[in-house]
């Protein structure tokens, strides 16, 4: 998914090329029918952006999204003919909803839409998907503005349910919530996903929170997946430096004790004018000269197939092992 820049007036009479912001660039992978991945990354390196070409809210600049062997287009009538393949959660609860619309409304609009169910059932509908994310009744007709960060994202999970997706792209859908409710969000996600057999695609910048609820991880950076496998092997030994630098980074609860990793320098190249070679060069302190002239693909480590990849060219040459802590847990 490639955004062209406007290009100035300068540009246009000195014939300078037409420059475009690279935010998915050759990403290419498939999750399986009922399996939970989760995709990391530091903001801006594109994951939103992937999201919404998968649900179908972009169009892709180039290669193709397909749900059960068909393909997704970004085009508002047919999307809307086949609702049920996939429905996203937004980041922010509280701009997602309509503040002029109670709750009972805002998930009734979305059956209504999609011809989801008959009118006369619809009212039964929506206090089943309110117990579903366990709502009370009495919420039904409260506004937005009314209800908590964590009663809003519920809200919003309920109104993505309401057509009965096969897919559900979760972005970041814990992020704006206080630390307190985060568990409960994530714990109603992981029983929603094993009672209704959902496929989920879970967005986040914190390996912690795809480690509560994720079978398998992706990392992202520039556009691109860096490393990919089963989320606790990804966690227990990271072959890029990249998944290595993110899992140091998270702060760790032990009195008295300091973090010796070397902290990541420098911020992401833009994504306009990419280095040569692989994408990480100019903050890896391993870098040497054929990482500033081959970009690496994803190479699986020995004995383990491609279950396990990263995109390096010094993966699984020396041993690395990273320790993370386990969300706050809900009471």
């Amino acid at each position: 998914m490639h955004f062209p820049l406007r290009r100035s007036s300068l540009s246009i009479v000195r014939r300078r090329p037409a420059e475009s912001v690279r935010a998915v660039d050759g990403v290419n992978f498939t999750i399986e029918r009922g399996e939970s991945v989760g995709l990391v990354g530091e903001s801006g390196c594109g994951k939103s952006t992937l999201g919404r070409c998968i649900v179908g809210l972009y169009k892709s600049t180039a290669g193709e999204v397909r749900l059960n062997g068909l393909p997704v287009v970004a085009n508002k009538r047919q999307r809307n003919a086949n609702p049920r393949v996939a429905q996203i959660i937004f980041q922010d609860p509280y701009s997602s909803l309509n503040p002029r619309m109670t709750v009972r409304q805002a998930v009734l609009e979305a059956l209504h839409v999609h011809h989801a169910i008959a009118r006369p059932d619809a009212e039964r509908r929506c206090s089943e998907l309110l117990d579903l994310v366990r709502l009370s009744s009495r919420v039904a007709h409260a506004y937005p503005r009314q209800l908590s960060g964590g009663q809003r994202q519920r809200v919003s999970i309920a109104r993505a349910l309401a057509v009965e997706p096969e897919l559900l792209v979760a972005d970041e859908p814990v992020s704006a919530l206080d630390v307190s409710v985060q568990a409960t969000v994530l714990n109603l996600l992981a029983d929603l996903r094993k009672d209704l057999g959902l496929t989920l695609l879970l967005i986040a910048h914190n390996m912690a929170v795809v480690r509560h609820v994720c079978d398998r991880t992706m990392v992202m950076y520039l556009g691109r997946i860096i490393e990919t496998g089963p989320t606790e092997r990804v966690i227990a030994d990271p072959q890029h430096p990249y998944t290595q630098a993110l899992l140091t980074a998270i702060p760790r609860l032990e009195p008295g004790r300091r973090s010796t990793a070397p902290a990541l320098l420098g911020d992401p190249p833009s994504p306009i004018r990419l280095p040569p070679g692989c994408r990480f060069n100019p903050r890896c302190s391993r870098a040497e000269g054929i990482c500033y002239e081959i970009e690496p693909g994803l190479i699986g480590g020995a004995g383990e197939g491609t279950v396990h990849a990263a995109a390096c060219h010094f993966a699984w040459t020396t041993p690395s092992t990273v320790s993370i802590s386990e969300p706050p847990s809900s009471q």
